[in-house]
């Protein structure tokens, strides 16, 4: 690379000249050097990866120089020397090279001691013909330099998550996504004080939470969605200060709401779908007014919608409380949530009328209230029924009618007021 900077800089002799110049002292040519250590060790980790026919360059074999490799990136550090920094293998970027059916973790990864970024995604697809297990060792030889790590849609990754991974002091993104990641999380991921985002979705990890997963200052996003976790979510949630997001749907938590949530003054997005927990609305939500995206959908929730205070959740756009064992009527304080565009309170015990000020919503583009026991007539707009149209579900409230309008859209499965 330093030669295409000297190549666009000097006369053509003058550059010959220096070439060989560089030759005749035993410099290397490229002007990139690298340990041969080094050199040797990333060799091993492509073909590791990707497999042994891959023997770089028939040209000249320089990684951090003029033939780079795909997905490879390097940094010169003081001594001279250029390093790998980054590995991403996968279709991760358009050039990035595809990992072989018969991948492993090859050891000499660890001897990259200036790795910074390590992302391998669909390297092991085959659970039964190639099951692979993440190495429980050396990992606290990235401990000074590792910040992202990245190992996403491979099912045929088993095992456990290393107790190792504790180590990695300078973390800042964990990402074990839709792989097959059984057991238990270990505790020592509470040492990853430096986490931003933590995302162990879609695999088949069991137990509870860590205690001490509430020790992430500056965890902005925590995904442990579509998992077999179970036991009480853990109060030490409400010290997680910046996070953003929390996803927790899917999984078989029970127990109540902690109320420790309600301290998350920036959280944007909080899914907690298709669980078993309990406790009622009132004493956890009452205090998240930052909050945009609400799922709590298919849990045994109960409680009424009255004990909140809906007017304080200006920026919420979406809330899902559907099948959660809802009783007593719609407030109409409900209405007074200017950004709100999905509302879904269908599946419940929900009785009494429907307030009309719904309608006044302005960014409203979905309501569900179907499959309750509501009464009276929806005297809506023929304006709102247009703008509805299917998004407006009530059917299942044998006591609900509509009154009718010019319009044809009206709320399927709803029979007309009788006038």
């Amino acid at each position: 690379m330093a030669l295409r900077i000297l190549s666009s800089k000097y006369h053509t002799p003058c550059f010959v000249f220096l070439v060989m110049f560089c030759l005749c002292n035993g410099q290397d040519s490229s002007l990139s050097p690298m340990e041969i250590k080094e050199k040797e060790a990333i060799y091993s980790v492509i073909q590791g990866f990707v497999g042994k026919w891959w023997n770089g360059s028939d040209l000249y074999p320089d990684p951090c120089g003029w033939t780079p490799i795909q997905g490879v990136s390097c940094e010169q550090y003081d001594d001279g020397f250029w390093y790998v920094t980054a590995i991403n293998l996968g279709p991760v970027f358009d050039n990035s090279l595809t990992c072989s059916h018969d991948a492993k973790f090859p050891e000499q990864l660890f001897n990259l001691k200036h790795l910074k970024v390590l992302s391998l995604y669909s390297c092991f697809l085959s659970p039964s013909q190639n099951p692979v297990k993440l190495p429980f060792s050396n990992w606290d030889k990235f401990s000074n330099n590792l910040e992202s790590l990245t190992i996403r849609s491979n099912p045929g990754l088993v095992g456990t998550i290393p107790s190792k991974f504790g180590s990695l002091r300078n973390l800042q993104s964990l990402v074990l996504l839709e792989n097959g990641l059984t057991g238990k999380l270990p505790p020592s991921i509470g040492n990853l004080v430096k986490l931003r985002q933590l995302v162990l979705a879609g695999n088949e990890l069991v137990g509870e939470v860590p205690v001490n997963c509430g020790r992430f200052p500056e965890l902005l996003i925590f995904d442990a969605s579509r998992n077999n976790l179970s036991g009480a979510l853990p109060s030490t949630f409400g010290f997680l200060d910046s996070l953003l997001k929390l996803d927790l749907s899917n999984n078989m938590f029970e127990g109540e709401l902690p109320r420790e949530l309600g301290r998350l003054k920036n959280l944007t997005l909080l899914d907690i779908s298709h669980n078993k927990l309990r406790g009622g609305l009132a004493r956890t939500l009452k205090e998240l007014e930052s909050i945009k995206d609400l799922v709590l959908s298919n849990n045994p929730i109960g409680g009424d919608l009255f004990g909140i205070k809906w007017n304080i959740f200006q920026n919420i756009e979406t809330l899902d409380l559907s099948n959660i064992g809802l009783v007593g009527g719609v407030p109409e304080s409900m209405a007074q949530m200017k950004r709100l565009r999905y509302l879904d309170l269908s599946n419940n015990n929900l009785s009494g009328s429907v307030p009309k000020s719904l309608e006044n919503l302005p960014c409203l583009g979905a309501l569900h209230i179907n499959g309750n026991n509501l009464t009276g007539k929806l005297d809506y707009s023929e304006g709102f029924y247009m703008k509805m149209g299917r998004h407006l579900t009530a059917w299942k409230n044998s006591n609900l009618c509509y009154i009718t309008k010019s319009t044809s859209q009206i709320p399927y499965g709803v029979k007309p007021c009788v006038q």
